[in-house]
Formats: C-alpha cells, structure tokens, sequence
C-alpha cells in the first residue's frame, strides 16, 4: 500500500473518470481553495449553519498543521488495519520547502507515529530532518490528481524511472490508482483528501466483490446511470469533500489519544 498526498496549484481543473459498467463518463471538477467557512443552510431563528473547511494559515503554522494531520492519519490507518510489517507509507508536501516531503520512518508502527517521529526528505530521498531510515518507495511516488490500473508493477519502487511511469499511468487527472497484485495509490490535495480517498477506495472495493459474488450466484446486476455516476463525482468527489470526510476520523484519534500524536 503506498499513499501520496500533493497539492496542485489553486484553480486547477481536474477531469476525471467514472465507470458504470457501460463506458466511462468525463466530469470536470474546478479545484479551488475552499472559503474558510461555507454556508449550508440556515436555522429557524435566521443563523446560517456552516461546515468546516481547509484552515488558511501562515507558512510555518500549515507545516505543522500538515505534519500533525499526517500523523493521525497513520493513526486512522492502523485503526483499519492498513498496515503490513514496514510496507506502506503516507507522504505530503512541506509547505515552506515545497520540493521536500515528510513522511513516516520505515519501522514505526502506524499507531505509533508522532509529529516528533516523521522524516522531511528532499527530492532526492535524502533525509533534512529525522535520523530513522525511510521507505524509498515514498520518495519516488509523487504526484496529484478518479481511478487508474498500473498493471507492471515491481516489487518496490526503488527508481525514479519506475516513480515516473506509476505518476504517468495515474496522470493529472486521477485520485487513485490501483497497482496490480501491490495495493492501492491515492493522492489528493491535502493528506487529509488523500487518507480518505483510500479508505473509501478499499471500502468500494470490497463492495465491489460482494456484487461480484451475489451476480456469479446469480443475482442481477444494477447499475446507476453515466449522468447520475458523474454528478455523484461532482458532488463528493471534490478536494474539500474529501478533506471534509476525513475531520471526523482526525477527531476520533484527538478524543482517543487526547492529542498524544501531536508532539
């Protein structure tokens, strides 16, 4: 399992892809920064009810504000199991120096991982901060984006060549790519985006074979329309959605830990 959270430029168009058993449908997604508040309606007495969004911050308070939410979001992980022995990894983007990348240590379990624990690596993989050895895989998955197949995966991406060919097949406009007899790939354009387009990813999935074994056994298949498939992208698919969806995962860890992942 490898996840890599980037961030694209604010008012990047992002198409991508839904399939509903009879072709792939293309919907464009305008990726903005989100407002700092957002209206959802409005309460009997006249007081509009908001949702959270994406924090605006100074430099230095969104690099910690990333790192603290990279560090639940392994929480969040092992919570679900997503770990297997030194495999796997979470990455994003240092906020000051934007081509440096933190990152978990290779052989800290994912419920253990603290602000205090993760690696800021250059473009190069070598290390800036933090004295742990890491996953050289991490270094050379980078990108951003709805899915991609990769299906001439090697064991461990320990090249550039081989990071490049994975960022061509999941291209600018996929969230996921799935790496053939390897695992999953998300990216999104906060970790917060990407940690949750994997869990949704792995959750889809094995609904996907639950489908798949009731129609082998005979039952038939439904299918939702290409309209309905591409305003459901609309709708959720987004950059804000997905960070949105993740909040309550990140509070579960800060009401479970009382913010013991934070230092």
């Amino acid at each position: 399992m490898a996840l890599s959270a980037t961030q694209p430029p604010p008012g990047t168009a992002v198409f991508s892809k839904v399939n509903n058993g009879n072709g792939a449908v293309e919907a464009q997604k305008k990726q903005e920064n989100p407002p700092q508040v957002q209206v959802m309606g409005r309460a009997k007495d006249g007081r509009n009810l908001k949702i959270r969004t994406y924090p605006q911050f100074a430099s230095l308070e969104e690099r910690e504000y990333r790192k603290q939410h990279l560090a639940a979001a392994f929480r969040v992980f092992a919570d679900r199991g997503y770990d297997e022995g030194v495999a796997g990894h979470i990455s994003v983007r240092d906020r000051i120096l934007t081509d440096h990348f933190w990152l978990n240590p290779l052989s800290m379990h994912f419920s253990l991982i603290k602000v205090s624990g993760l690696i800021l690596v250059d473009e190069d993989g070598l290390a800036v901060e933090g004295d742990e050895p890491i996953n050289t895989a991490a270094t050379r998955l980078r990108f951003y984006g709805c899915h991609a197949v990769y299906d001439s995966f090697s064991v461990v991406v320990v090249d550039r060549a081989e990071g490049e060919r994975i960022a061509a097949a999941l291209g600018p406009a996929n969230e996921a790519l799935i790496l053939q007899n390897h695992g999953l790939l998300t990216a999104g354009r906060s970790v917060d985006e990407a940690a949750f387009w994997l869990i949704s990813l792995e959750r889809t999935r094995q609904t996907q074979l639950l489908a798949d074994a009731a129609a082998a056994a005979g039952y038939e298949e439904k299918y939702i329309s290409d309209e309905e498939a591409a305003y459901g992208v609309q709708e959720v698919g987004v950059p804000g959605k997905g960070w949105l969806a993740f909040q309550p995962y990140y509070d579960e860890q800060m009401a479970k830990t009382r913010g013991a992942f934070l230092c």
